[in-house]
């Protein structure tokens, strides 16, 4: 199964106004955007996808409180699509719409859409760093730090799923639609990786009770951590809460700065995710602190030293 990753994600939403001011300001660019929604995509053309939470054309809700609607999962080809349609039509429905794309559910009853990906090629460098010992990736006199620069998420990079069976629901991924595990946290659940792409994850299920399946939180990538904590940094000014980071994962590697959002999830940036392929062993750990992250900031108001040395303390 050629499936490269997710390229948009649908959300069923109370408020228009604020996801679309919310989604905006993240850096995703604005389209068709109206009072029923709109789509909201990075670089690529990967993007969320917002609608009135009633709208009658979303698949049905998953009974909790998530606003999750849809999962669309890109492919490389047309034969992927029948390949899909073949293995899930054995045990469940598969619609075809319209456009193309196929429709079904997974084991844990989220809605799953698969169309041959929207994702354009990118031609854009990586963040440059200089080192003793190593050529140096920046030429003389090119300053490392611009503080205007712009900053834009580049791909839809993962979303993470809580399940009330995550052994299940792993089973469903790997057996039916061919994705491996890259890591996993034993009393959590799997990092998945679907044969198309080599990111370390593209979805990441954690075991929680019934009540809380869902959409814990979803990311996309950009260019290095500088402009990740460039973009966070950017966020927090216009007020929005950051809920954990920035720090920097141990699965993964990936750095990341995760928010509060009004779609009923957390959001995340993400920056220099690890690459895996077939003939990588997937490590297993507890869940903890130590496992989930290498090390972890505060945001704090900038500070700088001077002034005159502290005065001696009196006698």
């Amino acid at each position: 199964m050629n499936i490269i990753g997710p390229d948009e994600l649908v959300f069923g939403v109370d408020d228009i106004a604020a996801c679309t001011q919310y989604l905006t300001d993240y850096g995703l660019t604005p389209i068709g955007v109206s009072e029923a929604g709109g789509r909201f995509a990075a670089l690529d053309g990967t993007a969320i996808v917002i609608r009135r939470r009633d709208d009658p054309g979303l698949p049905p809700a998953l009974g909790t409180a998530t606003l999750l609607r849809e999962t669309v999962y890109g492919v490389a080809d047309a034969a992927t699509l029948e390949a899909i349609a073949r293995e899930l039509g054995k045990d469940r429905e598969v619609r075809r719409r319209a456009d193309g794309s196929l429709a079904s559910v997974d084991d844990a009853g989220f809605a799953l859409a698969f169309q041959v990906t929207v994702r354009k090629p990118l031609a854009l460098p990586g963040e440059a760093s200089n080192a003793p010992g190593a050529a140096a990736a920046r030429g003389i006199n090119v300053p490392g730090v611009n503080p205007d620069a712009p900053v834009k998420p580049r791909t839809l990079s993962h979303v993470v799923y809580f399940v009330p069976d995550a052994r299940a629901a792993e089973a469903f991924y790997v057996e039916r639609l061919g994705f491996a595990c890259s890591d996993r946290f034993t009393d959590a659940g799997p990092f998945l990786r679907p044969a198309g792409t080599t990111d370390h994850h593209t979805l990441f299920l954690i075991q929680t009770p019934p009540f809380m399946k869902g959409c814990e939180h979803f990311t996309f990538h950009l260019g290095g951590p500088s402009e990740l904590m460039l973009a966070g940094t950017r966020f927090v000014a216009k007020g929005y809460q950051s809920f954990w980071g920035p720090g920097r994962h141990r699965f993964g590697s990936n750095w990341f700065w995760y928010f509060n959002s009004p779609l009923g999830c957390h959001v995340e940036y993400d920056a220099d995710m690890d690459l895996h392929d077939d003939t990588w062993a997937a490590r297993a750990a507890p869940m903890s602190a130590d496992a989930s992250q290498l090390f972890l900031f505060q945001h704090r108001e900038k500070w700088a030293p001077g002034g005159p040395p502290p005065a001696a303390p009196a006698q």
